[in-house]
């Protein structure tokens, strides 16, 4: 298990490479919502997303021969954005790994960024040539199956506790767990009184599926939102999970999507489905706990282009 202080460690390793993102109230959503709402707004990250965190603190934990050798991602989107970058700031040679179906523009700026990009026809595509990239001798940086990135991703849980006021919940996406691992890590250490909700889209339910089974399994992806879409969380972060994390909510692609619609309306946030998705899981949470609700939303990225979320918007004929 990670430990608080292994995520301060990171947070010491990445200064300087990262942005300490606004954690503020928002008084559009606490209008939307009807309880006072706080957001950490990681999409104001460098590259757009909280994924250059543990980017950073891996690459720069490499050992010199790990680093001429190269390194290798698979990604939906946004941790081929933060590897990309982070590696080309830092000289390494890196080669990210995308389904066809990841975003055109998360495709073009890890390639302006200097990586090479590899695309397949699916994500279990995406993993199986990322494996036989290793094989040939370029270093692995894992989006979430890492203690070094889950490490790196806490700190987004140790600004949250020291910049946020009073908070009761604070809800976070899951893709392959190694955000919420992080933050939940950092919370139960600092804020050990608060509930922490997993947000997880239907199509991309990895670690719901997981809880109920005992262990990672794989799943079947369906949804729209690429940058949640892992074929199976880690043994790593499923016990991250299982102890830190008090229940994981499951919500529809369409409803995410709103989700984004009002981040914009109401935050005035450009922000993708993969936060959307926080939303409609704050609404149900609000039902379970009733009263005297604080809430802490951590949006996670803001990567998604206006063409993408014009189609989306037409496909699940939202106004």
């Amino acid at each position: 298990m990670i430990e608080i202080a292994g995520i301060e460690t990171a947070a010491e390793r990445i200064a300087g490479h990262v942005v300490r993102t606004p954690t503020v109230p928002s008084p559009g959503l606490s209008a939307l919502l009807g309880v006072p709402v706080t957001a950490k707004l990681e999409l104001l990250q460098r590259t757009g997303s909280f994924k250059v965190r543990g980017a950073a603190a891996k690459l720069l934990s490499l050992s010199e021969a790990e680093r001429a050798a190269g390194v290798v991602a698979v990604s939906g989107g946004n941790h081929g954005i933060a590897l990309a970058v982070m590696a080309a700031s830092l000289d390494v040679k890196a080669t990210v790994v995308m389904p066809r179906s990841a975003p055109v523009r998360a495709v073009e700026i890890a390639e302006s960024a200097g990586a090479s990009v590899r695309l397949t026809d699916d994500m279990d595509g995406a993993f199986a040539l990322t494996t036989r990239l290793r094989q040939e001798g370029l270093t692995l940086v894992h989006p979430f199956d890492d203690p070094v990135v889950i490490a790196g991703q806490g700190t987004v849980g140790l600004e949250f506790a020291a910049d946020a006021g009073e908070v009761t919940d604070v809800l976070v996406s899951i893709g392959g767990g190694g955000l919420i691992s992080g933050v939940a890590a950092a919370l139960r250490a600092l804020r050990p009184g608060v509930r922490i909700w997993g947000v997880e889209t239907r199509g991309a339910q990895a670690m719901s599926e997981a809880l109920a089974a005992g262990g990672p399994v794989p799943v079947k992806l369906t949804s729209i939102v690429s940058t949640l879409s892992a074929p199976a969380v880690s043994q790593l972060t499923y016990e991250h999970v299982s102890a830190l994390v008090d229940e994981v909510l499951v919500v529809p692609d369409r409803e995410a999507v709103q989700g984004s619609l009002d981040l914009a309306d109401h935050a005035k946030v450009w922000a993708e489905p993969a936060a959307g998705c926080l939303l409609p899981a704050a609404r149900r949470v609000l039902r379970r706990v009733g009263e005297g609700a604080r809430l802490g939303l951590v949006v996670c990225g803001g990567n998604a282009t206006t063409r993408d979320m014009i189609a989306w918007t037409e496909h699940f004929d939202l106004r």
